[in-house]
Order: structure tokens, then C-alpha cells, then sequence
């Protein structure tokens, strides 16, 4: 699910979709209007599940798709080298998730464990172990 805000209200730090990528702000840069054009927004995101580092570039005033993070706690069922199957704690639902890349956080991860988990735009990423 997305949401239509301003470009130019987005902070460093804040979501936006790029490329139908969820994205975290990390940089923005704020270009004075000219003599004959509006002014103009750069802001500079990296991929929420990928990590590539993507721009957008555009007027202050132009509407961009903000995602809607939904933040949600699920219990480790099993743990396999390549994907861990998570059960929601409000809904029960069993799912296939892949592992966090971080190893200090994937050396955490076993059977029984609780995390945090986002669900964004469809797709799912464990993010802390609680």
C-alpha cells in the first residue's frame, strides 16, 4: 500500500517508493526556484530488501508514493540455511521469510525466538529480534 505526499516534504531518514522499490531517505538536496522554473528536489534513497542506492530528481511540489510500513511481531518456527518460516503472533499465519543479511542479527535467529518483522508493499523483512 502507497500514499501520495510532497517530494518536498520528505525528511532524511523517511520512505519513498523508487522504481517500485521501497527506499529509505538518506540525502536530500534542495535547489532554489530559477528566474523561469520551480524549484527542485534530488533526494538520494537505498532499497529496503536490495540495498542499491537509487535518486529521484523533481520538482519540490511533484506528489511521490510513500510506502506504508506495517510493523508486526512473529515467532520463529525453523531455521534453514536459505529461509526461516516465521507465524505471526496476532494472526497465526505462517510464512517463508528469507534471513536478514546482518550476520549479528542472523546468529540470533533460532526456533521460539521473537522478532520484529515490516511488511511492506507485499513483501516481508525481519528487521530485530526482540
Amino acid at each position: 500500500m502507497k500514499r501520495p505526499e510532497s517530494a518536498g516534504s520528505l525528511k532524511i531518514g523517511s520512505f519513498i517508493v523508487i522504481d517500485d522499490e521501497p527506499c529509505r531517505v538518506v540525502d536530500i538536496d534542495k535547489s532554489k526556484a530559477g528566474k523561469h522554473g520551480s524549484a527542485k528536489v534530488r533526494i538520494v534513497a537505498i532499497g529496503v530488501f536490495d540495498g542499491k542506492k537509487r535518486t529521484y530528481v523533481g520538482p519540490v511540489d511533484a506528489q511521490v508514493e510513500v510506502p506504508i510500513i506495517e510493523k508486526k511481531v512473529g515467532q520463529v518456527i525453523s531455521v534453514t540455511p536459505t529461509s526461516l518460516q516465521v507465524m505471526d503472533m496476532s494472526t497465526y499465519e505462517i510464512f517463508d521469510a528469507t534471513p536478514p543479511e546482518e550476520p549479528e542479527l542472523k546468529k540470533k535467529l533460532a526456533p521460539g525466538v521473537e522478532v520484529e518483522y515490516w511488511e511492506i508493499l507485499g513483501r516481508r523483512k525481519i528487521m530485530r529480534v526482540k
